[in-house]
């Protein structure tokens, strides 16, 4: 849990200026092109560098790693330091780039891990976040909800409802953190009621009661909290019930009924979820549990025209109304707001303007689509949940492999602990990322990561095993993981600039099986970043 202070900003879109970021060092330098490159120093730099003592004539000085960030791109330099402050008539500035061991630190930083030790077919989940925005406009949320007998298929045997959620933000964080608070809540109360209505419910009932309970949250959001403040004239009122609903955030929310082994994703918006099983060959096979619901997604461009006929640009340049990438989304009232509301709340308390293309809406749901999936603990079936800034940086194969090469490294490592034995059920080792190759046609509705060719990444041997959090050792190896130059660079990138290179980063990994039940929900220390943290679930 962390708390969020509130604050104000003037952000502009496009830095017209670079900035330089070193750290001492002898490392190989960049040498891609394109962006990411081996830098020279612009005609007519000018250094201004203060040393905090004199430097003597036998001294030397260190050669320290430089990151520019310019207006055409990312490079990299070395530069003799130290360096304390260095400005050209752009006013380009200097600031040292992490060490590697200082980017390590900075993965690490929010990373929690545990062991489940209820017995009920999950193991373990690990989870971290790296943000790039400030503050972060990611969130995620966890739960266990314990049934009596009076629920679920089997008399006389409680289930565990296990909940894990991931949630994207945009034009703020105020509408993930509601989701963190409450979503879990409104989808176990309408989950409880279809219970209590049939002790085995339907697949259908089951799915109509998560978006319900999204939708029923949405509403609150959206247009309850716009019937408050229009019914009070207080701005001070207006501007905590309105700020969820002004920005807007995807969720990603699963949910795993322990007594039928099944796994509920409810997707709305374009962060994503994927099933690793182990496979006959050995190898480890990528399923997608959720489709990415964007402008770009042919089936989603359809259902907006069906449902907004005669209306050309309800979906312009892959956004809705040529604006909002994600076709579903909680909150971004001003595509679902009439436009006299709209403009009612701009002109007595404060708004955004609505588009001009604005004729019926609403254009935008929370309504979630829903996908239902049997786990089989005893093939050690994984799935990973996070954020479209991992998908921007991987595909569903590398990801997937990524997991199967960190359970081959911690299998080998594995001491017999209670912290490590997890990994005894997980075997096999091999060369490359243990994982098949997609079987894809392209029109999967996906979209494809373009970061790694926006950093001129080259595709092989890039990938490297050095963290005990799983979801940690995804997002590394997502910001370059063996080319230790890249993934210092993109982490010293502050707020705004990382936003043109990077997104905010969520990623969960929970890990199904048949392991011992103690009634435990233990911190996994060598995982986590405190061991002061306790568990959520």
């Amino acid at each position: 849990m962390y708390w969020r202070r509130f604050s104000l900003a003037v952000v502009s879109g496009f830095v017209g200026y670079g900035a330089w970021y070193t750290y001492n060092g002898d490392g190989t330098l960049i040498k891609e092109a394109n962006p990411i490159s081996s830098a020279q120093k612009a005609p007519g730099f000018a250094t201004s560098t203060i040393y905090p003592t004199p430097i003597g004539p036998e001294e030397t000085l260190d050669a320290r790693k430089a990151v520019i960030i310019g207006t055409d791109g990312l490079y990299t330099d070395t530069i003799e330091g130290p360096i304390s402050k260095d400005t050209d008539d752009s006013g380009r500035k200097v600031l040292e780039m992490l060490t590697p061991d200082q980017a390590t630190s900075k993965l690490r930083r929010n990373e929690e891990s545990y062991f489940i030790g209820r017995g009920k077919g999950v193991l373990r989940y690990d989870v971290v976040q790296i943000p790039s925005n400030d503050p972060i406009e990611d969130d995620h949320s966890e739960k266990i909800i314990e049934t009596d007998d009076a629920i679920g298929a089997a008399p006389n045997s409680a289930s565990d409802w296990m909940f894990w959620g991931v949630f994207d933000g945009h034009s703020g964080w105020t509408t993930s953190a509601k989701l963190r608070q409450v979503l879990i809540n409104y989808v176990a109360r309408e989950l409880n009621s279809t219970y209590q209505a049939s002790p085995n419910p339907s697949t259908e009932a089951i799915e109509t009661a998560m978006k319900t309970g999204f939708t029923r949250l949405d509403n609150e959001i959206v247009h309850e909290s716009a019937q408050k403040v229009m019914k009070g004239n207080s701005k001070l009122v207006a501007a905590e019930l309105l700020a969820p609903a002004l920005s807007g955030s995807c969720a990603l929310l699963s949910f795993y009924d322990t007594n039928t082994g099944l796994l509920r994703v409810a997707c709305t918006g374009d962060s994503r979820a994927i099933l690793g099983r182990r496979s006959d060959s050995g190898k480890w096979a990528a399923t997608a549990l959720s489709t990415d619901q964007t402008g770009s997604n042919q089936d989603e461009e359809a259902r907006m025209r069906k449902l907004h006929p005669g209306e050309d640009h309800v979906i312009r340049n892959g956004r809705v109304l040529g604006g909002l990438e994600p076709t579903r989304a909680f909150g971004d009232a001003t595509y679902k707001w009439t436009r006299q509301v709209s403009e009612r709340l701009k002109e007595s308390f404060f708004g955004r303007t609505p588009s001009n293309l604005l004729k019926t809406p609403p254009y935008v749901t929370a309504e979630p689509v829903v996908t239902t999936t049997k786990i089989q603990p005893e093939r050690g079936d994984f799935v990973v949940m996070a954020t479209d800034g991992l998908w921007e940086m991987l595909s569903n194969e590398e990801v997937v492999g990524l997991v199967g090469q960190w359970i081959d490294k911690h299998s080998s490592d594995s001491n017999g602990n209670s912290a490590s034995s997890w990994t005894k059920m997980f075997t096999a080792s091999q060369k490359g990322l243990p994982v098949e190759a997609s079987k894809e046609n392209g029109n999967s509705g996906q979209k494809a990561p373009i970061r790694q060719r926006q950093w001129g990444v080259k595709e092989n041997d890039r990938f490297v095993v050095e963290d005990k959090n799983v979801a940690t050792h995804l997002v590394r190896n997502a910001l370059g993981g063996k080319d230790k130059d890249m993934v210092c660079a993109l982490l010293s990138l502050p707020a705004p600039y990382s936003r043109r290179y990077r997104d905010d980063l969520t990623v969960e990994v929970i890990f199904f099986g048949n392991g011992p039940k103690s009634g435990d929900i233990i911190v996994n220390k060598e995982a986590s970043a405190s061991a002061n943290i306790k568990p959520k679930l």
